[in-house]
């Protein structure tokens, strides 16, 4: 007796996916249902990016399906589609952009732009079309922090192309200024800048642009929530009371201008003596995780105060680059799945499926 498609879709309800929590008929990730007598094969379409996870995911849905008596050959195919989601209403999205996250802090010192070209980086270890721009004006890092040096071209004389590094494409404000040039401006040439930087940037065919902003809930802040197309925001604190305040004043910005929050990232959260192996909680301890309980958002990880981060950073190759198999970046890489997951989770965005209607006089 052949095999039934209920039997197959039975089984796989007890596959969960390690990164959704979810099982994958739920999920709707299961594709392509092909039986032949009692040899079964399927494709799995995750919404986000996951190339070190495709040999466990096909592991977990093949021994589900061995659960089905008398089963023969099975063919597990594992792929993904990352499709752009729905942003704040009316304002226009980017050209050959998908998705924008924003990473947010209330306060610097944060490690907010380590985290965010450490997130970008693992996004793209993942398998995504991954852009990084740098929104802070005043004080651009992500040029040091990827080893990248140099000025962008222009081809047309009016849009440039961005820079390149560890298979990212960045943009700063720092490629175009001296290192040692202050930026003396007031708030309407940074927001024009800014949008200068983003629009007129020509991005390549990106699943997710990562926007690494200046701390707190200013100018560039305010122009991002009006008229940049943001999914969703991930908020950097460290564990210390001080710097929890200031965080939660930028979660509270996020939510007031309708960008969804995806998560928290607790920074420094623990350091580890490198000598004799001591754990200590040099900056506080869970305050991260109570903030994200505090406002029901999802508390995305956390990460240790360890001096390898600092150094690679500032020697232009970041953790997940430098040391891709480490346990700091395989955290980084946990973090960036579940960003990417709470993105997919997002309502799409259809703009692009319907026609525009043109009325000509005839």
């Amino acid at each position: 007796m052949a095999i039934s498609e209920l039997q197959v879709q039975t089984a796989l309800k007890a596959a969960i996916d390690p990164n959704t929590h979810k099982d994958f008929v739920t999920s709707k990730s299961i594709r392509n249902i092909q039986i032949s007598g009692d040899d079964v094969s399927l494709e799995v379409m995750l919404g986000y990016p996951a190339q070190s996870q495709a040999a466990i995911i096909q592991q977990i849905v093949t021994a589900a399906l061995k659960t089905i008596s008398g089963i023969g050959r099975i063919e597990v195919k594992v792929n993904f589609k990352i499709v752009s989601h729905s942003v704040q209403r009316g304002v226009k999205l980017i050209p050959n952009v998908k998705n924008i996250i924003a990473v947010a802090s209330g306060k610097g010192g944060v490690g907010k732009s380590t985290t965010a070209v450490n997130l970008a980086l693992a996004l793209a270890a993942e398998g995504a079309k991954v852009g990084m721009l740098d929104a802070d004006i005043y004080g651009p890092s992500q040029p040091t922090m990827l080893g990248v040096q140099g000025r962008p071209e222009s081809r047309d004389g009016k849009s440039l192309e961005p820079m390149e590094a560890h298979g990212l494409q960045i943009m700063s404000i720092g490629f175009l200024i001296d290192a040692e040039t202050p930026m003396v401006w007031r708030g309407p040439m940074v927001t024009q800048a800014l949008e200068q930087l983003l629009n007129d940037t020509r991005w390549r065919d990106l699943d997710y642009l990562v926007v690494d902003l200046p701390p707190g809930t200013g100018d560039i802040q305010l122009t991002l929530a009006q008229r940049v197309p943001v999914t969703g925001a991930v908020i950097v604190t460290t564990p210390q009371d001080i710097a929890l305040i200031d965080a939660r004043k930028g979660f509270k910005m996020f939510e007031k201008v309708g960008i969804p929050i995806l998560g928290i990232v607790e920074n420094m959260s623990i350091h580890i003596c490198s000598k004799c192996g001591n754990e200590e909680h040099i900056f506080g301890e869970g305050g991260g995780g109570k903030m994200a309980s505090d406002y029901d958002v999802e508390f995305l990880g956390a990460l240790p105060l360890d001096i390898r981060i600092r150094q690679e950073a500032d020697a232009g190759a970041p953790t997940v680059v430098t040391a891709p198999d480490s346990r700091i970046s395989e955290i980084y890489k946990q973090i960036a799945r579940r960003v990417a997951v709470k993105v997919a989770e997002q309502a799409q965005d259809h703009s692009n499926a319907f026609p525009k209607i043109v009325i000509q006089n005839t």
